[in-house]
């Protein structure tokens, strides 16, 4: 499928994506926010997408919002506003509940919506010099359509910080937050890129999908609150096709079938 905003790329099993719009260091608009809704709808149906990786064209990841999309919302009356956000809204929530692992690689700058869209990657490496920033008061408006995601990310106190200052942030801080997992001279990116998606590539499909699914589940239960449901997903799990094949493999001394890493046939 051909995008304006954005590019694909596939390699095996494993999808590329790359936001391109590097003259405006890759800021959202409209309709970079429909070609990613559209892009995560058709990996959502893809089968043959076992990991997903997310980059940005030219200088940085993402500077956020558009200076002219946000000067037409000058014009906008209350319900074009709410209209807008709703369509961001379902974009970052089709990313973040894509079935297969989403993963971020930033170099450069992921501020506002760039930070948002880090917040809904599953693992997320950065370059050392790499700033990040929730910074939407400094604009008089609100980190308001992210803030789900981040806050699931960082917890509230970091967010109490970061929505209500604006600050910008550098990655080790990042890091140290759960926004991100790794920080990496710009030259290793790739390199650490490459050992996550082998690693995911070793694992179970419908495991890893099931096991993403449950995060959001069990997260604000208590243990006894949530016993019923985890019972369940792993009896589930250990009679299916991939929980039977998991055990056999371990117990034949052999690779699973779904363990293929890249470079591997």
């Amino acid at each position: 499928m051909s995008y304006d905003t954005i590019q694909t790329r596939r390699d095996g099993v494993v999808e590329y994506l790359t936001l391109n719009r590097p003259d405006i260091r890759n800021a959202f608009n409209e309709q970079m926010i429909a070609e990613l809704t559209d892009w995560a709808a058709a990996i959502n149906a893809d089968d043959d997408v076992r990991v997903a990786v997310v980059a940005g064209a030219g200088k940085v990841f993402s500077a956020g919002a558009d200076i002219a999309w946000m000067a037409k919302a000058l014009e906008y009356t209350h319900d074009d506003n709410v209209r807008d956000a709703n369509a961001a809204a379902r974009m970052f929530a089709a990313l973040d509940t894509l079935p297969i692992p989403l993963l971020g690689r930033i170099h450069g700058a992921a501020l506002g919506g760039g930070s948002g869209l880090a917040a809904v990657c599953d693992v997320v490496v950065a370059e050392e010099n790499a700033v990040f920033g929730f910074t939407e008061v400094k604009l008089g408006i609100l980190p308001a359509v992210i803030s789900p995601y981040a806050v699931a990310k960082i917890g509230r106190s970091a967010a109490r910080e970061l929505f209500l200052t604006g600050m910008r942030f550098n990655a080790v801080r990042a890091k140290e937050i759960g926004l991100i997992h790794a920080v990496v001279p710009g030259g290793d990116l790739d390199t650490v890129i490459s050992l996550y998606v082998n690693e995911f590539l070793s694992g179970a499909p419908d495991a890893i999908a099931t096991a993403k699914a449950l995060i959001p589940r069990v997260w604000a239960r208590g243990p006894s609150d949530a016993a019923g449901l985890t019972a369940e997903a792993i009896a589930a799990q250990r009679v299916s096709e991939e929980g039977q094949e998991g055990l056999r493999a371990f117990l034949d001394k052999r690779k699973a079938r779904w363990n293929v890493s890249r470079g591997e046939s």
